[in-house]
């Protein structure tokens, strides 16, 4: 395609007529344009020009000083957009559609917003959540930027020259102002540059809070803002009001309600306090929704080379129709994907190493999110959209996970009774994939929680089953590609009850419960298999057992944090179970039969919803990051909650 002809124009344009100043409408789709065919000296001649389609082209960027003052509407799906600030010339934008677009980020939606101060419209969808985002954002950097030019200046000789400093003072906010999460840093680094400037050049009398105009009254109308929990502060003694049918009863729990202790009496370290409590699974974004129940969350690993120690303020939380992505740290919900008619159960990460056509390697953070519909739902997570759907299962998935070692292989688990591993495959530039069976599972219950072994990932998978806990050789170099339950695991020497939590605690120790028990089980890997002797079923060996709530419901999931060994689990009253396994097997053998204390209690903060105390509720799940900086529970009344540790 040559540069584009005045001719073109009037054969695209509408209505109809002889002349660029009347044309209204002008698709300029599909011509395998590039930035250099756009002349501005051209397209500035449409003056009435208010909607434009550059869809399905090859734009890496737009040319600046287009002249289009009167553009309403811009589709530029389906291109290779790297950066939107071209866009800041469209003022009077009011609908706009990217997707499609690869190397667009979320980053690149809050530039968008902040862009563009009469956007309604991003990709069909509403503006007002991003753009409420962004002027959140603004005022924090803002605030945050003024403080360090107080600082900076404060800290200045008199004899150092003002044009050098106010150099040094831009790059030293731009290096020093943080705010927000770490996948959120190139937009607040952009606007800290912008606003440091900005305070430079009025000689530091003002820093413009947001320079975002006020909403446009049709917009101020259409917005409602999302219900927000509040947490009600109450003295560390002041009981709970719960139910006296529900409460746990008696011995060393009741001990652990009040002050959380450590194991010698004392204060402990970890201390947590509740951060944020979020409404954002409801339906129809309605705060009346307390009913809705969530049922899986998981922290986002920390993929970068070099930063094995780092961890990640993003969790992935389900239930419902929907999935969101939530930064822990400010309660932002970054992402949330909705798929009407379905009710998802589980969500796991993995992260894919894509080659773009210019031969750049790309790294995506995948997100597999599953449930009642028996589909695994792929989700690019910073470009925000789902990529690929696998029909895995004619059933409903409850639990799927991504296989330690290998970035495309992932299990999910079904209530027929089959757990399968898929290969889902390398998406090309276009997003297609190729998923292909590796091996199908057979189980002789229902499926509830997946564990790769922790020191042999490709070798043998532990499920948590209706009716028990069993586990199966994975190897891929073996012919048979179906395969039964080659081992049982009994506890206790009883057979065929329900395991409903499984996770490793380390490489060797695994923790497990089943309901109606009243406990939580350590138990080793390596000393219960090779006491195996080629049986199908095998007694584990016991290490420990840990006290929780004698509670006869099932589907309280526990999580660990092998790399503080602790575990958690969550309750029918609202209160998280804390556990220091590696001070319990510390201790010195025999260690006592009767159940261990957790080494704290997190009581339920009561948080306020529809003006009422929500006073009492079911913890499904509770999951913290690797570094135990945050932790987030999910309840059955519809509430992310998210705890800080001090």
């Amino acid at each position: 395609m040559g540069p584009l002809t005045a001719r073109l124009l009037l054969q695209r344009g509408r209505p109809k007529t002889d002349r660029l100043g009347r044309i209204r409408r002008l698709d300029l789709s599909g011509l395998k344009l590039h930035a250099e065919h756009l002349d501005p000296k051209l397209l500035s001649r449409l003056k009435q020009l208010q909607e434009l389609d550059l869809s399905n082209n090859q734009l890496e960027t737009l040319p600046a000083n287009l002249g289009l003052s009167h553009l309403r509407v811009l589709h530029c799906a389906n291109n290779q957009l790297g950066d939107v600030t071209a866009l800041g010339q469209f003022s009077q934008l009011e609908e706009l559609i990217l997707e499609g677009n690869l190397f667009l980020t979320v980053n690149d939606s809050l530039k968008v917003s902040f862009l563009l101060p009469k956007l309604r419209k991003v990709n069909g969808k509403d503006a007002s959540s991003t753009r409420t985002q962004v002027e959140h954002l603004n005022r924090e950097l803002t605030d945050r930027v003024t403080a360090h030019w107080e600082k900076f200046m404060a800290t200045l000789g008199p004899e150092e020259e003002a044009e050098k400093a106010q150099a040094d003072f831009v790059r030293s906010a731009v290096k020093d102002v943080r705010y927000g999460p770490e996948s959120l840093r190139e937009f607040t680094q952009w606007r800290v540059r912008m606003i440091s400037e900005e305070l430079v050049a009025s000689g530091g009398t003002q820093a413009h809070e947001a320079d975002i105009p006020e909403k446009p009254p049709e917009a101020a109308a259409a917005y409602k803002p999302r219900a927000r929990l509040m947490a009600l502060k109450r003295r560390d003694d002041a009981p709970l009001n719960l139910s006296p049918v529900k409460r746990v009863s008696t011995s060393q729990s009741a001990q652990m309600e009040g002050r959380p202790r450590g194991p010698d009496g004392s204060q402990p370290a970890l201390q947590l306090e509740p951060l944020h409590f979020l409404q954002c699974h409801s339906r129809n974004n309605s705060p009346q929704d307390l009913k809705t129940q969530l049922w899986a969350c998981a922290f986002e690993p920390a993929w970068e080379e070099g930063h094995s120690g780092s961890t990640s303020q993003t969790v992935a939380t389900c239930g419902g129709e929907a999935v969101c992505v939530i930064d822990c740290q400010t309660g932002i919900v970054l992402h949330k994907y909705k798929a009407p008619g379905e009710e998802f159960f589980s969500v796991a990460w993995t992260a894919l190493t894509v080659v773009t056509q210019a031969g750049h390697k790309k790294r995506w953070s995948v997100l597999a999110a599953a449930g009642l519909r028996g589909l695994v739902r792929l989700l690019h997570v910073k470009a925000g959209f789902c990529w690929g759907v696998i029909r895995a299962h004619k059933k409903a998935i409850a639990t799927l996970c991504f296989s330690p070692t290998h970035e495309t292989h992932l299990f999910t688990a079904s209530y027929d009774k089959r757990i399968i591993l898929w290969d889902i495959g390398m998406p090309n530039q276009d997003y297609e994939f190729q998923a292909s069976q590796l091996l199908v599972l057979d189980s002789t219950s229902i499926p509830l929680r997946l564990c790769p072994v922790a020191s042999c990932p490709d070798t043998y998978l532990l499920a948590g089953c209706e009716g028990g806990c069993c586990c199966w050789d994975v190897r891929l170099d073996q012919p048979q590609k179906k395969r039964v339950c080659e081992v049982e695991f009994v506890f206790s020497g009883a057979s065929g009850r329900r395991v409903d939590g499984l996770a490793f605690v380390n490489e060797d120790v695994v923790a497990s419960k089943g309901s109606g028990q009243g406990t939580i089980c350590l138990w080793s890997w390596s000393q219960t298999w090779q006491g195996r002797d080629s049986q199908s079923s095998v007694a584990v060996v016991v290490l420990a057992q840990l006290q929780w709530s004698p509670t006869e419901l099932a589907y309280f999931s526990l999580s660990t944090c092998p790399d503080k060994g602790i575990v958690l689990c969550g309750d029918e009253e609202g209160s998280v179970w804390i556990y220091d396994v590696r001070r319990i097997l510390k201790q010195p053998p025999p260690l006592p039969a009767a159940p261990q204390v957790p080494t704290q209690i997190l009581k339920w903060p009561q948080p306020s919803a529809l003006g009422q105390p929500v006073i009492k509720t079911m913890v499904n799940t509770v999951v913290a990051n690797a570094a135990f900086t945050y932790l987030t529970a999910l309840t059955d009344s519809n509430i992310v909650a998210i705890w800080k540790r001090c």
